[in-house]
Formats: C-alpha cells, sequence, structure tokens
C-alpha cells in the first residue's frame, strides 16, 4: 500500500458549530493522553488530508486536526462569507477550550505557517511550541513574489498562461478577478479559473514535477475550495496588518519553534524563514534540499524529527 494511500483511523470526528452558522469539521487522532498536537492547513481553504497524520507517532501524540472555515466537509463548502483569519484564529480558541486543551504544539505549512503564527502571537499561553514550514509572511512582498510577477523568474511559461486568463487591464489586481471568475453563476467559467489558479500553484510545489503529473494530481485532489479562498485572503492580503508576524513575533520568542524551509521553495521565499528565526532567538532553523511541498522527502524526514524532538519532555 502506498503511503498516500495508508489509512489513520481517528478516534473521534465530529462537527463542531462556531459563529455565523459556520460549522468546521475535526478529527483526533492518536493517544488521547499523548502530547497535543495541531494540525493546520494549508491554502486557505486546503483542508485536512488522511496522509496529514503520517507525520505523527499515535502513541506519542493527540493530533486534533480540523478543516478551517469554507475547507474540506465544513460547512458552507467555499464560502467567502465572516471568512477571515481572525474568524480563524477564533475558531482554533474555541476548538482547544471545546476539548479541554489548555496548552498545544501548533503544526502548520504554508498558510498554515502563518496561522499558527498569528494565533500564537493572540495566545502565546496556549501554545507549548511550534514546528511551522515553507513560511509565509502575508507581506506585500510575499504577495508581489507569489501573485504579483515575482515567480515569474523561475517558471515564465506557468506564469503567461496563468495571467493569459486575465484583461490586461484587470492585471493590477489578478486575485480580484480571478475570485470573480470562479464565484460566477456559469460553472463552466467557475470551473475553468478553479482549475487554473490550482494548476499554477500545484506547478510550483514540487522539485520534479511535469503537466501530467500536475493534471493527474488536481483530478484527485477537491481544488475549488483552495482556489477560491486563497484568490479572497490574498486580495485582502491576508486580514493582516502590513509585516503583522515579525512586528510582533517578540510575544512569541520564547517558544520553542523548529522553523524547517526548502532551500528552492518558489512559492515562499527561503528568505522568509531567515527573518523570522532572526526575530526568534529560541527558534532552531533547517533549510533542506526541496521545493514546498510537505511531501518533498527532506522536508518530511525534517517535520517528523522536529516534532518528536519538541515533543521530548512534554510527555504527561
Amino acid at each position: 500500500m502506498k503511503k498516500k494511500d495508508k489509512k489513520y483511523p481517528a478516534y473521534t470526528t465530529d462537527f463542531f458549530p462556531v459563529s455565523d452558522g459556520h460549522r468546521l469539521y475535526y478529527e483526533l487522532y492518536g493517544n488521547p493522553k499523548g502530547v497535543p498536537v495541531l494540525f493546520l492547513h494549508g491554502g486557505p481553504g486546503g483542508g485536512i488530508d488522511e496522509s496529514d497524520k503520517r507525520f505523527f507517532d499515535p502513541k506519542r501524540f493527540q493530533v486534533i486536526l480540523f478543516d478551517q472555515r469554507g475547507a474540506g466537509k465544513s460547512t458552507p463548502f467555499a464560502t467567502t462569507q465572516a471568512n477571515t483569519t481572525q474568524h480563524v484564529v477564533d475558531d482554533i480558541q474555541k476548538i482547544l477550550k471545546h476539548l479541554g486543551i489548555k496548552k498545544v504544539m501548533l503544526f502548520g505549512g504554508s498558510w498554515g505557517s502563518t496561522l499558527a503564527l498569528v494565533f500564537a502571537i493572540h495566545h502565546p499561553e496556549m501554545v507549548s511550541s511550534m514546528i511551522v514550514r515553507g513560511i509565509f509572511l502575508a507581506t506585500s512582498l510575499d504577495m508581489q513574489h507569489y501573485i504579483g510577477g515575482g515567480v515569474r523568474n523561475f517558471f515564465p511559461e506557468i506564469w503567461e498562461d496563468f495571467i493569459a486568463l486575465v484583461p490586461v487591464e484587470k492585471r493590477n489586481d489578478i486575485p480580484a478577478y480571478y475570485l470573480a471568475q470562479m464565484q460566477s453563476k456559469d460553472k463552466k467559467i467557475a470551473e475553468k479559473y478553479a482549475h487554473a489558479w490550482a494548476y499554477y500553484e500545484t506547478a510550483m510545489l514540487h522539485l520534479k514535477t511535469s503537466d501530467k503529473r500536475i493534471r493527474k494530481g488536481l483530478k484527485k485532489y477537491p481544488y475549488v475550495a483552495l482556489s477560491i479562498l486563497e484568490a479572497y485572503y490574498i486580495k485582502n492580503r491576508c486580514f493582516l496588518p502590513e509585516n503583522y508576524i515579525l512586528e510582533n513575533a517578540k510575544r512569541i520568542a520564547h517558544i520553542p519553534t523548529s522553523i524547517i524551509h526548502g532551500r528552492f521553495d518558489f512559492i515562499c521565499p527561503p528568505i522568509n524563514a531567515y527573518m523570522l528565526h532572526k526575530k526568534m532567538p529560541r527558534s532552531v532553523l533547517h533549510f533542506v534540499t526541496a521545493a514546498h511541498s510537505s511531501s518533498e522527502k527532506e522536508i518530511e524526514k525534517m517535520l517528523v524529527s522536529e516534532t518528536n524532538r519538541l515533543a521530548t519532555g512534554m510527555e504527561k
């Protein structure tokens, strides 16, 4: 059985009502008496996957996984209504309180790293440690790199295909145009733009890829929420003030943190990880030979190793 097809049975699955009509799907996996760790998926809109549990020793960890607003099995699906970074930060606090967890290890990559850092800034007293990967700081530079043409230096053909669907006069706000098309009442147009957005990101996830691999992957992956919510969040600058994370890093500088970043990450520039590390004296920075995806072998290996290292001494 391939690793990606392996099943990791949860001991609890349920829906948790939060606010504004949102119901969040969550799972508990591993040891109910183990070290609590909260898995924060990427995107926004990426949702959780069975394979996300592979990073955790089920005998050692109590793993909490949930689909953020609009993602995965949470309802309503792919909605932008009452869906902001602050809403999700509040959701995390509510879920942890509902489960009776006072302090938790945060584990997040890409957008999940952004969310982990922002939650920790808001609630440092609830965070025991952090494992963050593929750091996205949600700054103007991040936005400009990912969706404003910065990646063109590495993927010129992918960039040209992506913006070809946007009229020249609309290219000053690409996420807004894509979002409008993805929310079109014409299902063919909505699907066309959602697929194009997902293809654009997927093309840059791995060191080795191909058009065939990307298209095959997208046939299996429910990318609609990812595409809509990514465009929506980026259009709104992730609902964060400029340079919010680095300017507030002093609030979380005491938290033991492992930062893992692919040296050849084309989506989130490695400088992000370095700048975060410099702001957090207790952090450990690992650059590995990989791109952005957590399925890259060197990233996966380091995530498992660092999660186990940070858990040492935290066992109940």
